[in-house]
């Protein structure tokens, strides 16, 4: 196996686990930002209040994204599993 070879995959597991990551924390840092606004225009300074909104949003959208998730993480790693017996030579 070559290093760029070796360099490839790293790119194309880092790509895939950007892509996972970005569509949990994306949507949880704009329900922060709007409840950080919320509370900066009325003065309140409860620090539960960011928790919860920020939570449900994170668990709704593994309910509703979990799927495609699974597909594309069990996607790579079929393909990396049929391309072992080509990276060995």
């Amino acid at each position: 196996m070559t290093p760029e070879t070796v360099l490839t995959i790293m790119q194309q597991t880092l790509q895939v686990i950007t892509m996972l990551i970005a569509v949990i924390l994306l949507p949880a840092l704009f329900v922060g930002l709007l409840v950080s606004m919320f509370q900066a225009a009325t003065s309140i300074n409860e620090q539960t209040l960011s928790f919860i909104p920020k939570l449900l949003v994170t668990i709704l959208v593994l309910v509703m994204a979990g799927p495609w998730m699974l597909s594309l993480l069990t996607g790579y790693a079929t393909r990396v599993f049929e391309d072992i017996p080509f990276l060995i030579g």
